[in-house]
């Protein structure tokens, strides 16, 4: 099965000899080592790049562990390049390379060679992974399958394509697995043997549980607002259990650092200005999230926001939750301030969109609930609301745009109908 990743290779081929280490990161099992080791080594020879200048190493089997030492790795590869033409060097799991930050740099000091990694574990993973290599590092950032990926080797509609990728996620190995039995098996192994050893491991904790129980609590209130003092409380009030907020904070950070989790801060549009708290979290892919439930809270509304937040970070966008404040009065005619929640603002460049994701709007006063927070907003950009049931793309008197999941998940341009 070939799934192609289009936008990724042409990163890849955008940064081709610009002197900077490639550094493809992203959660596991995203398909980082299917982009560098089949996709970009096949348009590669494409070009013409001979066989003996691509020179390809993974460190994770068993024939390559004796290559793991920088002493053997070193002059093995240093020994293969042996004119001035251009070798492509591309490593796969290359944290299990001992002192590899100091290895890449060497190689990158060479004038005729191009440099592409991956890496899977958390501490490579991390945000930090780019200072490591002291500014010589340039960055691809990967996701699991956008819905549009995922339906090109789909093999069936659009809407039962929707029910399998909101409930399995875009991890590309789900697709080749036929039975829902063997989905869900292969997520549940994935979450305790992958992801979740490997937060474990690199920052040496030994309450397993603890961090266990906030992955749930996180999991059951994706696009909601929380914070980790409010975590600390529902720790105390539902589990009758005592949790500091600054170990929330750090657990927190070990998701995101690993790419499980991600957060969307609020941004006052008014006073242009960010709130730290509270802050929603998504998950970087359903399947797993799905999968530390047991799979036993799949509301479609807001897995479709969580879809939708990761559409538009895929796409490159800085994704804030917004936030306006209004003047009015109350019952008895007492000035009173209302917050008004914008569930995206998303920015990238000088293109800005606020989008409302609303399951279904069944009647006029759905309609207008998810109309009044957008029309509150105090300058020209577009404003969007993305249903499920939409017809086709629609915009009303106001100004606003309504779209439906499809037309805004299988475009790459859906904003900017």
């Amino acid at each position: 099965m070939v799934i192609q990743r289009d936008d990724y290779l042409n990163q890849l081929i955008s940064k081709q000899g610009n002197g900077l280490i490639k550094v493809i990161t992203g959660i596991r099992r995203c398909g980082k080592s299917y982009l560098l080791f089949h996709l970009f080594v096949s348009y590669l020879k494409k070009q013409g790049v001979k066989d003996d200048h691509i020179l390809q190493m993974s460190f994770d089997t068993y024939e390559n562990e004796i290559y793991q030492d920088p002493a053997v790795f070193y002059p093995y590869i240093r020994g293969k390049i042996k004119d001035d033409q251009r070798y492509y060097i591309l490593l796969d799991e290359v944290q299990l390379l001992k002192d590899f930050e100091a290895v890449l740099n060497s190689f990158s000091r060479l004038p005729n060679v191009d440099l592409y990694v991956t890496g899977s574990n958390a501490k490579f993973l991390s945000h930090d992974v780019i200072t490591e290599f002291r500014g010589r590092g340039d960055e691809i950032h990967m996701y699991p399958l956008t819905f549009k990926e995922y339906m090109s080797a789909y093999d069936g509609d659009q809407y039962s394509g929707w029910t399998n990728y909101a409930l399995y996620g875009g991890l590309p190995l789900i697709l080749s697995y036929p039975t829902p039995s063997e989905k869900i098996a292969f997520l549940k192994n994935i979450y305790t043997e992958t992801y979740l050893r490997d937060i474990l491991e690199r920052n040496k904790i030994r309450n397993k549980a603890e961090l266990e129980e906030l992955l749930f609590i996180l999991s059951s209130s994706i696009g909601s607002l929380t914070s980790p003092a409010k975590l600390s409380k529902s720790f105390q009030s539902i589990k009758n259990k005592t949790i500091s907020v600054n170990t929330i904070k750090r657990y927190i950070d070990y998701f995101k650092d690993s790419f499980l989790v991600d957060s969307a801060i609020r941004y006052d549009i008014k006073g242009k200005k960010y709130i730290d708290t509270p802050s929603k979290y998504y998950f970087t892919d359903m399947g797993i999230r799905n999968a530390m439930l047991n799979f036993r809270q799949n509301e479609e509304s807001h897995t479709m926001e969580n879809i939708i937040f990761n559409e538009l970070k895929a796409r490159g966008y800085a994704v804030d939750v917004g936030v306006v404040t209004w003047n009015a009065k109350n019952s008895s005619g007492a000035n009173v301030r209302k917050q008004y929640e914008i569930d995206f603002v998303c920015n990238f460049g000088s293109k800005r969109y606020y989008i409302q994701s609303a399951f279904d709007v069944p009647n006029e006063q759905k309609k207008e609930q998810e109309q009044r927070s957008l029309l509150m907003i105090p300058d020209g950009f577009k404003k969007i609301i993305i249903t499920k049931d939409a017809l086709a793309p629609l915009y009303n008197e106001d100004g606003i745009l309504s779209m439906n999941i499809f037309d805004f998940l299988l475009n790459k341009n859906s904003l900017d109908f």
